[in-house]
């Protein structure tokens, strides 16, 4: 069974097959084999992907051929709940004490 965190919707998917090129979300349409639906997907990392081996994707979020594929399972709100955690602490620690 794979897991696939729709990266626009947020929606949970659960495939009985590999996710093909095509996938589509169920809920929302959006493309669903993409890199902001890998693992391997940095926006810091050069190319945004830390495949070294991945060929250069220009549309992170529509479908595409790379055989590196593997869905992360976090979806947008995971990576954005994380994100205000950081910020949270960063603040936390930088807060002036009155």
């Amino acid at each position: 069974m794979n897991t696939v965190y729709c990266h626009q919707c947020s929606k949970k998917t659960e495939l009985e097959h590999k996710v093909s090129f095509r996938e589509e979300c169920s809920y929302c349409g959006s493309d669903l084999h993409t890199c902001l639906n890998c693992r391997f997907y940095d926006k810091a990392a050069y190319n945004e992907c830390k495949e070294p081996s991945a060929e250069r994707v220009n549309d992170k979020d529509r479908n595409n051929y790379c055989e590196y594929f593997d869905p992360t399972g976090k979806g947008k709100k995971s990576n954005s709940l994380n994100r205000e955690k950081q910020l949270q602490k960063a603040e936390a620690l930088f807060k002036k004490k009155n």
